[in-house]
């Protein structure tokens, strides 16, 4: 039974996985969610069912248009499986329960967040706003008024943690060290997380983020790198592994 609700789960989030794509993708520009329908950007050709299988139909196209043979970027059918895995890993923790629900539209928020600001650079305003109500509405259903206002508290907390380490970065290097967009996701995590695992996620997505930031820039030679996608990476290895980050957490309080 346990293999069946693995690919049950998979099989969900390869296909939540293409709509996180277009969420990551569409928002960020303003644009609509749902018209035009899926095309291709290149040639706008609009995309048939055969076209939309996740990952397979990647696969079959050979990474190519079927109208104008133009190149299909490999994020689209990495997030979907990546998305498919993650929804499966959920399961495997969790088990089903409220506990569940609450876990995949964090990590769904987290992956949506991830997709839009390694494209985009920006984190948009509606997936903060729409994931904290939603949270806040699980949270209050599982343990009451009482747990939802420590909830909340410990996302302020989070939010003016990162807020603090903004306006200390932006005086110390006298630039913009980060955008508001990762101050409002820190809510999230606090929300979630709880302000101690917040901050370590903030740790955590700096020691992922520093060398893969030192390849970019030697690379692309370009000074503004995401710190988003690595914030979310950081939250998702809280939020699925057993590692035991109580030292961590005892050295920040």
């Amino acid at each position: 039974m346990t293999t069946y609700y693995i690919f049950v789960f998979f099989l969900f989030g390869l296909i939540f996985g293409s709509f996180f794509n277009v969420l990551g993708y569409r928002l960020p520009k303003g644009e609509s969610i749902v018209f035009p329908p899926s095309h291709c950007p290149k040639c706008n050709h609009q995309l048939t069912l055969f076209e939309l299988i996740p990952v397979i139909s990647y696969i079959a196209l050979g990474g190519k248009c079927y109208n104008c043979h133009s190149k299909i970027s490999w994020y689209y059918p990495f997030f979907e499986f990546m998305t498919g895995v993650l929804f499966a890993s959920a399961y495997l923790i969790f088990g089903i329960n409220l506990d569940l629900l609450i876990a995949l539209i964090f990590i769904s928020t987290l992956i949506v967040i991830f997709i839009s600001d390694y494209q985009t650079m920006i984190i948009p305003d509606e997936v903060i706003i729409f994931s904290s109500i939603l949270l806040s509405l699980l949270i209050f259903i599982k343990g009451g008024f009482s747990l939802l206002m420590i909830a909340l508290i410990n996302a302020i907390i989070s939010f003016l943690f990162m807020l603090f380490l903004k306006l200390f970065g932006d005086y110390l290097f006298k630039k913009e060290a980060m955008g508001g967009g990762d101050i409002k996701l820190l809510f999230i995590f606090g929300l979630y997380l709880g302000w101690p695992m917040a901050i370590v996620t903030i740790f955590l997505g700096s020691i992922i983020g520093l060398p893969i930031s030192l390849i970019f820039l030697y690379i692309k030679k370009n000074n503004i790198i995401a710190f988003g996608p690595f914030l979310s990476l950081g939250a998702l290895i809280v939020t699925l592994t057993r590692i035991d980050f109580n030292w961590l957490i005892n050295f920040i309080s």
